[in-house]
């Protein structure tokens, strides 16, 4: 209460900042209580302002007319942290700027999320910063061992939900990581090549984009280190994604959804489970 005027103060806001995400967890704070430290005020995101959408391109992806790079940021989840319980991920999409063109939220039930790991099939909605929903990525169950190609990795991209726009396709290989982006007719437009052992080496993890004949680089999905801690203690990771700016849209939102199925398959795992 103000002692002056005698009316009621709202008590200031502030939130757990995290490297490489927007703050977490607000909370109130009680006036005249220090600050604890690692908390700052809240700050809403800066977006990305909707550029106009051209002809042909589904609503929503208009955003992606004017980029050559994403990043990807992973929501640290204090579940998962503290008691390795987990949860549907979540992520923050920003333009080579920091500021947010998409947020990405998982569908899925409890019983999957414990049960079958980060091989589980899985729902994505990703929405423009107005809330409107402009794209859907679906994953069905599908076995993730190498020893079995007759059932490998698939996912759907649509945009709006529920017209499929283009694929993502697991190639059979004994070790390398091998994918093929497909547009809407099952047509091959891409091929995504990974190292020999996409592992946590203190690096970045580079999987490269070519044409269709791997005759040309096109493009590069890397995921990036973030830190010792952040490796170690959860499974949050951040990724960057590049292609050329005159490349079809539709192309560069499967290579969005490439980069969520490549963190599924190889990044996803906690830390009782790092390989």
């Amino acid at each position: 209460m103000d002692k002056d005027s005698g009316q009621m103060t709202q008590a200031p806001i502030y939130s757990v900042e995290v490297p490489g995400h927007n703050p977490v967890n607000t909370q109130p704070m009680i006036p005249g209580v220090p600050v604890p430290p690692g908390y700052v005020p809240y700050q809403a995101p800066v977006v990305m302002s909707a550029p106009i959408r051209p002809l042909g391109c589904p609503p929503g992806l208009e955003y992606l007319t004017q980029i050559d790079q994403l990043l990807v940021h992973q929501n640290v989840s204090l579940a998962e942290v503290i008691l390795d319980w987990e949860v549907n991920n979540s992520y923050i999409v920003k333009n080579s700027m920091g500021q947010q063109v998409f947020s990405v939220a998982e569908e899925n039930n409890c019983c999957t999320l414990q049960c079958c790991g980060p091989g589980r099939p899985f729902t994505l909605h990703i929405q423009d910063n107005l809330g409107q929903e402009v794209l859907t990525l679906t994953r069905p169950l599908r076995c993730d061992c190498c020893c079995f190609p007759c059932c490998l990795q698939e996912l759907e991209v649509q945009s709006p939900p529920g017209i499929p726009i283009g694929y993502v396709v697991q190639e059979w290989h004994p070790y390398l990581p091998k994918f093929t982006a497909q547009n809407d007719r099952r047509e091959t437009q891409l091929k995504i090549r990974g190292p020999c052992v996409a592992c946590r080496c203190y690096s970045d993890v580079n999987f490269e984009v070519n044409s269709p004949d791997e005759s040309l680089a096109v493009g590069k999905i890397s995921k990036q280190w973030s830190g010792m801690m952040q490796e170690v203690f959860t499974d949050a990771d951040h990724f960057g994604i590049s292609f050329p700016m005159d490349l079809d849209v539709k192309m560069k939102a499967v290579m969005l959804g490439a980069c969520f199925l490549i963190d599924f398959m190889y990044f996803e795992s906690n830390k009782d489970r790092d390989f």
